[in-house]
């Protein structure tokens, strides 16, 4: 029996659908395919025609001209296509760059990051791990009593959900983040 693992990193809208990622993984001689790993189909018509550029295309927004640059209100930013939990305000920081920044993701496994050789330096790309969507970029410039990473974020791919709205909207688990020690 013949094993092989083919991996697609297929980011394309269709008819408002982006389709993420698949993995596969075909067995034996008559090469069928079992799908081991699926990421869902996800809607991307609720999305400005910006939203799409930044999270799909991996465009970024203008500087001081979007949405939560200067956002100070307690709550979490999740991801725009599917509502993951990225980030929390208690982890923002103004950063002087004029995009919203942190210093680090809401969990360890919320965000990805990847290799980005554009623009004629080496930086590291920051995707949803649920939506493989792009984010914006880290940076090893933030407080270094935070760790010393700036996560300097599109508002553009971010959906920011205030602190009295959480338990509303399913995320009731993070009021936990904003209680006083």
């Amino acid at each position: 029996m013949r094993i092989w693992d083919i991996k697609l990193i297929l980011l394309a809208v269709v008819g408002g659908l982006a389709l993420i990622t698949v993995s596969a993984e075909a067995m034996n001689t008559k090469d069928e395919k079992i799908m081991t790993e699926v990421k869902k189909e996800f809607s991307t018509n609720h999305l400005t025609d910006l939203q799409k550029r930044v999270t799909l295309q991996g465009g970024t927004e203008p500087p001081f001209k979007n949405k939560y640059w200067d956002n100070k209100a307690e709550g979490i930013y999740v991801d725009i296509i599917d509502g993951t939990p990225l980030y929390s305000s208690t982890d923002k920081y103004r950063s002087g760059t004029g995009w919203p920044s942190f210093t680090k993701p809401i969990s360890e496994n919320a965000v990805t990051e990847h290799e980005d050789n554009s623009l004629f330096t080496k930086r590291i790309e920051i995707k949803s791990a649920s939506t493989d969507s792009h984010l914006g970029h880290v940076f090893p410039d933030g407080p270094k009593e935070a760790g010393g990473l700036r996560y300097c974020m599109n508002s553009a791919s971010l959906r920011f959900v205030p602190k009295a709205d959480l338990e509303a909207e399913g995320y009731g688990e993070y009021l936990k983040l904003f209680e006083k020690e």
